[in-house]
C-alpha cells in the first residue's frame, strides 16, 4: 500500500492542499471518494480519464494539480501544484501527449 497512514490519519480528500470544489467533483466524477483511493492512480491516467468522462480537452495545469495531490496522499507531503508543471513539460518535450481529445 502507498498510503503512510501514520502521515495521513484521516485526511479527507478536501483536506488536500491543493483540492477545491472543481478538484473535488473531478475526483469524484472519476469515483475517487477517499485518499487512499488516490494514491492508487497516477496523474496522467486521471487526466486522460477525466478528458474522455467529460468529452472536453482539459487545461494541463489539471494534470499539475493531480501530480500534487497524488503525491501528497503517498508521501504525506503537501507541495504547491504549479512546482509540478516542470515535470509535465519534460513528459510533453519527450513526446508523451497528455491529451486524448
Amino acid at each position: 500500500m502507498y498510503l503512510n497512514s501514520m502521515k495521513l490519519p484521516h485526511k479527507k480528500l478536501q483536506d488536500l492542499k491543493n483540492v477545491g470544489k472543481a478538484t473535488l467533483q473531478d475526483l469524484h466524477l472519476l469515483g475517487i471518494y477517499s485518499v487512499s483511493d488516490l494514491s492508487h492512480h497516477d496523474a496522467t491516467e486521471l487526466f486522460q480519464q477525466l478528458e474522455k468522462v467529460t468529452n472536453k480537452r482539459q487545461d494541463p495545469c489539471v494534470w499539475d494539480v493531480f501530480a500534487a495531490i497524488i503525491h501528497e496522499a503517498t508521501t504525506g507531503e503537501p507541495t504547491t501544484w504549479w512546482s509540478w508543471t516542470s515535470k509535465r513539460k519534460d513528459l510533453q518535450k519527450s513526446g508523451k501527449s497528455l491529451h486524448v481529445i
